[in-house]
């Protein structure tokens, strides 16, 4: 099942299977959400939930009892039920289930809101605690944007001058192996050498918004004030790029295992919850 929202400047499309966005088009059809071709990515704009990224072996403890999870949690590959409903907002919630218990022990609602706002879609995420023990969690975006010109005709532009300093993933994992992304007055060219050793990981970043020019003319831009940290993702010859502002990351070699002690978990009391936003908007 899919649902649609717009307004008189944007309509937005979300499939109840993960609650994923793989629509935001203009007044004139113009579509700035990758379309999912599965020979490059099969996805368009998943949640990252109860982990962003991949635990070491795929697995974690809590008191002493070892549980499994994939690459970003489970709630992309689960139905969300659509609980209201207006012209221009929908709110999706998915909530624990025995499916869920054996691989994440914790009680929980996550709750997705889609608002349309003249040219700008926010996404909302409400994490709450149903249980009766703390919560470690973590939650992240994964928004493709289509990129319907040449790929070296696009750049990012960061909101602030900043000491860019990504991690390099090695084996999935986050590696002690850092660089520095190249600016020059805020902007990065695209080129797919950039992201020949997968994603850009930026644990912390003084910029709260990213955009992406066309041809040196705003295109589309990220806001995530809310988020601390960035993944930054393409494939190769992949006619889009992914803008994820997250709550959390993969693991290390040197984690633990015990999932409240993992860099970057967020933790959430019992009858507590949760909130994050970012938004984008087409310019």
């Amino acid at each position: 099942m899919t649902t649609t929202i717009s307004n008189s400047t944007l309509t937005a499309s979300i499939n109840h299977l993960g609650a994923e966005l793989f629509s935001i088009k203009d007044n004139q059809n113009k579509e700035y959400i990758w379309e999912g071709n599965p020979d490059f990515w099969g996805k368009h704009s998943p949640v990252l939930f109860p982990i962003v990224g991949t635990l070491k072996n795929n697995t974690y403890k809590i008191d002493s009892k070892e549980y499994n999870l994939p690459r970003h949690g489970f709630a992309r590959d689960m139905e969300f039920q659509l609980i209201e409903k207006t012209e221009n907002k929908a709110v999706f919630s998915l909530q624990s289930s025995e499916e869920t218990l054996t691989k994440y022990p914790f009680n929980f609602e996550l709750l997705l809101i889609y608002t349309l706002n003249e040219n700008s879609l926010e996404l909302e995420y409400n994490v709450i605690n149903n249980g009766a023990q703390k919560m470690p969690f973590s939650i992240g975006a994964h928004p493709a944007i289509a990129l319907p010109d040449n790929f070296e005709n696009y750049a990012f532009e960061f909101e602030k001058e900043e000491n860019l300093k990504y991690y390099l993933l090695e084996n999935d994992l986050i590696s002690s192996k850092t660089k520095i992304l190249e600016a020059k007055n805020k902007i990065v060219p695209l080129n797919y050498e950039l992201f020949k050793n997968d994603a850009l990981i930026f644990k912390t970043l003084e910029s709260k918004s990213l955009t992406i020019l066309e041809n040196s003319k705003p295109y589309v831009k990220v806001d995530f004030k809310d988020f601390p940290s960035l993944g930054l993702w393409t494939k190769e010859n992949a006619p889009f790029v992914c803008i994820e502002p997250w709550l959390g990351y993969s693991d290390t070699n040197e984690n633990s295992g015990n999932l409240y002690e993992k860099e970057g978990i967020l933790t959430l009391e019992q009858n507590k919850s949760f909130v994050a936003k970012f938004s984008i908007t087409i310019l």
